[in-house]
């Protein structure tokens, strides 16, 4: 009887410790998807004094996303790339529908240039230097507030390492 026993309740617990594992592996792989999905945090930065509220991406994944997609911006809005090593970084439209205008930065904040992008292009804008940081926000915005390569931003955060 022992025998018979075993083998009619082994495929159940069998069955049961499987799906639990299956149960659980979902719940790691939606967790994982809910943090890469989740929005960037939002800070504001000062351009030449100027108020910029700016979602930081601060990934590979997030910065190769950056803008794509996007239908609208707010009129003082954008979206601040901290790049992991300083760099001649170039941006594209890709997939953007919006106008864009970027400033790259160095390290100190300083701008070392800034470019007016086309919507659904992929012509590279690069960093005049090596940049830390680059800025993308609607085309014009620098403009209008007459910044210009060599001013300076604040409220930066540190780069990593």
């Amino acid at each position: 009887m022992g025998a018979v026993f075993v083998e009619a309740i082994l495929p159940a617990v069998f069955s049961r410790s499987v799906a639990w594992r299956m149960l659980a592996a979902a719940i790691l792989a939606a967790t994982a998807l809910a943090r890469a999905q989740a929005p960037p945090p939002v800070i504001q930065v000062k351009v030449a004094g100027h108020a910029l509220r700016v979602e930081v991406v601060a990934t590979t994944e997030q910065r190769a996303r950056g803008l794509m997609f996007r239908d609208k911006l707010g009129k003082n809005d954008g979206m601040l790339f901290v790049f992991d090593e300083p760099g001649y970084h170039a941006m594209w439209m890709k997939n953007t529908p919006l106008p864009l205008s970027v400033a790259f930065l160095d390290g100190e904040g300083r701008i070392l240039n800034i470019a007016d992008m086309a919507p659904e292009t992929l012509d590279p804008h690069a960093a005049a230097g090596p940049a830390r940081y680059a800025i993308e926000t609607n085309r014009g915005w620098f403009a209008a507030r007459k910044v210009k390569a060599g001013d300076r931003v604040s409220g930066l955060p540190k780069p990593p390492h």
